[in-house]
């Protein structure tokens, strides 16, 4: 139990720490959000609890491939919300845009007989 206190913790506070950097300085924030830190610590967490590393490359893999139907969401929101449109409603059409990509991504991955 204590293990996945100090995982919880650790985890938790790289995001504060993105949110109260990027209050100050922006692109700094940014910078640090675009380091695959959660990543790498998952990876690290699961090597720790002696995961087999067929899925730690599994987990790393599976990672890059989603990471890239993400990245549209970061140019659509500020594109929308510099056009007037609210935070939520920029938001939520990013969340739903990424959503249309991960499906499309995993259907043509599919056909190259990669499973994600």
């Amino acid at each position: 139990m204590i293990w996945y206190l100090i995982k919880l913790a650790l985890t938790a506070a790289i995001i504060v720490l993105i949110s109260e950097v990027a209050k100050k300085l922006p692109l700094l924030g940014s910078l640090i959000a675009s380091l695959p830190l959660i990543s790498v610590i998952g990876m690290i967490w699961m090597y720790g609890e002696k995961t087999d590393t067929e899925k730690i490359a599994s987990h790393s893999e599976g990672t890059f491939w989603y990471v890239l139907p993400s990245l549209p969401m970061f140019l659509v929101m500020p594109w929308m919300m510099r056009k007037g449109i609210s935070f939520p409603l920029s938001m939520s059409a990013g969340i739903v845009l990424t959503g249309i990509l991960y499906f499309l991504t995993t259907k043509i991955l599919a056909k190259f007989g990669m499973s994600l």
